[in-house]
């Protein structure tokens, strides 16, 4: 394992398969799942909050965090979006490779 990361990302249903593309097609990460409808309930500005969103669940690495992080505040239609980092510990180890190699520019 190279420091697999899996990152949830949370997002406009209709801004999720643009998001989606963005970081696959420039390697920032291998694989994006989108989860089409999630009910979010949150605290904003002091009050309970409720959306319908999309879940983007995105397999990246380590390494590659700070630039995903980067180019989702370029692309999220959020000033303040969902990037959690959930560190990998077991798993396929071909596919574990695989996403090291998805995220390897070049």
């Amino acid at each position: 394992m190279a420091g697999e990361r899996v990152c949830l990302v949370t997002a406009p249903a209709e801004r999720a398969d643009d998001i989606a593309r963005v970081l696959v097609q420039e390697r920032l990460a291998a694989c994006v799942n989108i989860v089409p409808s999630v009910r979010s309930v949150y605290r904003w500005e002091g009050e309970v909050q409720q959306d319908e969103e999309a879940l983007l669940v995105v397999k990246t690495t380590a390494d590659r965090l700070v630039a995903l992080d980067a180019r989702l505040a370029d692309v999220h239609p959020y000033d303040t979006y969902e990037l959690v980092a959930l560190e990998v510990t077991g798993g396929n180890a071909a596919y574990l490779a695989w996403i090291g190699a998805g995220v390897t520019p070049g």
